[in-house]
């Protein structure tokens, strides 16, 4: 089934042709804890007594056999005698297996190659691999045989870089890679570290990429498609490069804005320099998160490249500086297991936060930590809630939770301390990993304080501790405000209120719990405000018609799509109009334009003419050239009408094996549910 080849008479020749290629990315919180575990339990071993220091592979990929294959070469050093080395190779086939430019005895299952031998303490030793893999999971091909964009794109975190090149899923094991690749013509190819060179041939083009520091395997980048680069230096002078579609240019800014401020607020914050040559971001098409913080090359879904308007809706902030911040957290130093996790995602979503503050201010700040409070409290009513040390948590726990440890902590020990005690711990660990006990030492060191009550309230306790939270978050008079408005004390008062200087916030929690107090005055309020009107106020006093109709001409294709929809259940004679009126509207990932056409193929007598055109488009959204989310969508309106035909049943037949798990478990319900009626 798989082979290993035999014959080892080609040494001499493999000195000079080993480097000869032959020429032509929540579920992932889980899937990650079990990577964990599993490392935990088998590599404990292997690296007291192993240390891979290089890694440097030359890689050919064929998306038309979706196929990858080439040559990795391991320097390491043998720290303790032992008798077996493990790599972790998951159904490959290898022609070359050498050590130390000879030939070895191996063991292969499929999952992981086993060299044995008398392995004695010494560096300088190496291990050369000869290997073809064709991976099912992570390194994805995209649109090679459907009506997707051409893409090449790899996601290790939770599904193993092990799939398409022989590694070391343990994240513990820090190497050193340097990665050649070679693909067709016509293409970017973009991977860990700095680009050293591009060396064309007639068909082919192999990309050259240099790391100079270590990393985890699973932090492996390469992605290839059809991209336009925008590049900023930082304000510490790192080269920052971001990729967009050639046909998106008029994204760039919207979809990037902030992204150099947000590196040079977290550079300063951190206190440690951007430990990588330079970063890369590149959007890839039906990703399987939201992000991926490959070392210096994050990968992100495609569905966050917006226009101005759709900023407004739903940006990349957010995930921009989380996936930054895991460049220190996460990268430069990665939690040792799973029950640690938080050092990596807590870490990360407080300092995308502070990035934020940074940009957004001090209500967006605190708000967004009452919203955190919030989850965590509905988590622990369903008594969900976990230590933020058990391996098991959620990603609500590992995210949230840690979020607020690190809030709850700077409180505690103040600024200078806690902004000390981190500078000290990315130091002390920098291209290691690390412990809670090890962040904690050091928080106790610098502090003088001791900090055993703290871990056992914030990390070890199941339940989150809300009281302290809110007091924590009463300190903020914009929270103290928030919490002032209750409409069921205070009915007489609330009406007022949505015309006075009170938050937005504030006022969307009493048009939530009173909508029938919106007047045409509460119209008047800013966009945040209108939003929440046109999502609750679904049955439209005549006497607000007009005040509502104006929600059309917002600068929110979410407050348009939900308007446009609401308009038209509550005025029919009326219908043609507002059709007429978001004729030309596409929306955030076409959400107006796909709810426009439900609704005029819904309209009788309505360009008649023209319904046909209104299916066939409806029906294309279906496709492969739209992301999992368009897809989603117009799958669930055409069901709403009963009119999936063949071409829509052709679609989601492909959709039931597609990568992304939310549109093929959607698409296999929903054939499940056709066999049955049929």
């Amino acid at each position: 089934m798989i082979k290993i080849s035999k014959n080892f008479k080609t040494v001499s020749i493999c000195n000079k042709l080993c480097w000869s290629v032959t020429s032509w990315l929540s579920t992932r919180q889980i899937i990650f804890f079990m990577l964990f575990l599993y490392s935990a339990i088998l590599y404990a071993q292997q690296t007291d007594v192993i240390d891979v220091k290089k890694g440097s592979a030359r890689i050919a990929i064929s998306p038309e056999d979706k196929t990858v294959s080439g040559l990795i070469a391991y320097k390491f050093e043998v720290l303790k005698p032992i008798d077996s080395i493990y790599i972790d190779a998951r159904n490959m086939e290898f022609s070359v297996v050498f050590f130390n430019n000879g030939p070895v005895e191996t063991i292969y299952d499929g999952n992981q190659l086993t060299l044995k031998a008398n392995f004695a303490p010494s560096k300088n030793n190496e291990i050369v691999l000869g290997f073809t893999a064709q991976p099912k999971q992570a390194m994805y091909f995209v649109g090679w045989d459907n009506q997707a964009p051409n893409q090449v794109w790899t996601q290790g975190q939770g599904k193993y870089t092990s799939n398409w090149l022989p590694s070391f899923d343990d994240v513990n094991e820090k190497i050193e890679f340097d990665l050649s690749v070679s693909f067709k013509n016509g293409y970017q190819v973009i991977s860990n570290g700095k680009l050293l060179g591009e060396d064309e041939s007639e068909n082919f083009t192999q990309w050259r990429f240099d790391m100079e520091k270590p990393m985890s395997s699973y932090l492996l980048s390469v992605v290839i498609g059809d991209y336009a680069k925008k590049s900023e230096t930082s304000k510490s002078g790192v080269p920052l490069v971001m990729y967009y579609y050639a046909n998106d240019s008029s994204k760039v800014e919207p979809t990037y804005r902030y992204t150099k401020q947000l590196f040079d607020f977290l550079e300063e914050e951190i206190g440690v320099a951007y430990p990588w040559q330079e970063y890369k971001q590149v959007p890839v098409h039906d990703f399987l998160y939201a992000g991926m913080e490959n070392t210096a090359a994050t990968t992100f879904a495609d569905t966050f490249v917006v226009d101005s308007i759709g900023f407004a809706d739903g940006n990349y902030v957010n995930v921009n500086a989380h996936e930054l911040a895991h460049q220190w957290f996460g990268n430069l130093v990665t939690a040792k297991s799973s029950e640690h996790h938080w050092l990596q995602e807590g870490f990360s979503t407080y300092y995308a936060l502070l990035a934020e503050k940074e940009i957004f201010g001090d209500k967006y700040y605190f708000w967004r930590l009452y919203q955190y409070a919030q989850e965590l409290q509905d988590q622990d009513k369903a008594e969900l809630g976990t230590s933020l040390l058990n391996p098991k948590s959620s990603s609500l726990t590992f995210y949230r939770r840690g979020c607020w440890v690190l809030h709850a902590l700077r409180e505690k020990i103040g600024d200078v301390h806690f902004k000390a005690a981190v500078k000290q711990y990315l130091t002390d660990y920098q291209f290691k990993s690390a412990t809670t006990q090890d962040f904690i030492a050091i928080v106790e060191k610098l502090s003088e304080t001791s900090m055993e009550s703290f871990v056992e309230t914030w990390i070890k306790a199941p339940v989150f501790p809300l009281d302290m939270a809110q007091e924590l978050l009463l300190k903020s008079t914009f929270i103290q405000e928030y919490e002032m408005v209750d409409c069921e004390a205070l009915n007489a008062k609330c009406s007022e209120y949505l015309t006075s200087y009170i938050s937005d916030e504030a006022k969307i929690k009493i048009i939530k719990q009173q909508p029938e107090l919106i007047t045409a005055e509460t119209f008047e309020n800013p966009l945040k405000v209108r939003n929440a009107i046109a999502e609750v106020l679904t049955t439209i006093p005549e006497k607000l018609k007009k005040n509502y109709e104006s929600l059309l001409k917002d600068a929110s294709y979410n407050t348009i799509e939900k308007a446009l929809y609401n308009l038209w259940n509550n005025f029919p004679n009326d219908r043609a109009t507002y059709l007429d009126k978001t004729k030309d509207i596409k929306g955030r990932n076409n959400n107006v334009r796909q709810i426009w056409l439900l609704l005029a193929l819904s309209t009788p007598d309505y360009n008649e003419q023209k319904k046909s055109e209104y299916f066939d488009e409806l029906i294309e959204f279906t496709s492969a050239q739209f992301n999992f989310e368009e897809r989603l969508n117009a799958f669930q309106y055409l069901f709403m009408l009963d009119a999936c035909n063949d071409i829509c049943l052709k679609h989601l037949e492909q959709a039931s094996g597609h990568h992304n798990w939310r549109l093929a478990s959607y698409a296999k319900k929903q054939l499940e549910i056709l066999k049955k009626k049929s």
